[in-house]
């Protein structure tokens, strides 16, 4: 028999900025707060720390398509940071399900970016998988995804 919750869980509306301090890596929201403080501060070497050293990794997003290895996230990222399009986001009205040694979080990330000179918004629907190794939890999995039409291809635009 599968046990099956009878209620989902609330999503949690505290957004994770990475402005948080990052201290215990075995907890769920603090390798989450490691990934956004790597990417809004454009530090690859926190990006890199973050993803898992296998060739199991995945990426899935609308600014890099599906990359599957353990130097994907690195040269994926690399290329976003060194844009003109300076993309900062935050993650928000997001769940945290953890299966034994994987936890998934599916939620939204809001943000911005620049593009044509301005700032823009940005909204995303994002999942990210992290496996625990060694009692740190490191990314396998990313997803992502934008809704809106002209602000995929603006975004995609300001990156290139």
């Amino acid at each position: 028999m599968i046990n099956t919750p009878t209620t989902a869980a609330k999503p949690v509306q505290q957004a994770i900025t990475g402005e948080e301090e990052i201290g215990d890596l075995s907890q769920p929201e603090q390798a989450l707060a490691q990934f956004y403080k790597g990417f809004n501060t454009r530090n690859l070497d926190l990006i890199d720390a973050n993803f898992a050293l296998t060739d199991e990794v995945v990426i899935d997003n609308p600014l890099g398509g599906i990359r599957r290895g353990r130097e994907q996230p690195h040269l994926m990222y690399d290329k976003i940071f060194k844009s003109p399009a300076d993309m900062k986001v935050e993650f928000w009205d997001y769940t945290i399900n953890r299966i034994g040694e994987v936890f998934l979080a599916v939620g939204r990330e809001r943000g911005s970016y620049v593009a044509d000179g301005a700032r823009k918004d940005i909204s995303i629907r994002t999942s990210r998988f992290f496996r625990l190794y060694d009692g740190i939890w490191r990314q396998i999995h990313h997803h992502g995804s934008i809704e809106d039409a002209q602000m995929l291809a603006s975004i995609q635009q300001a990156v290139r």
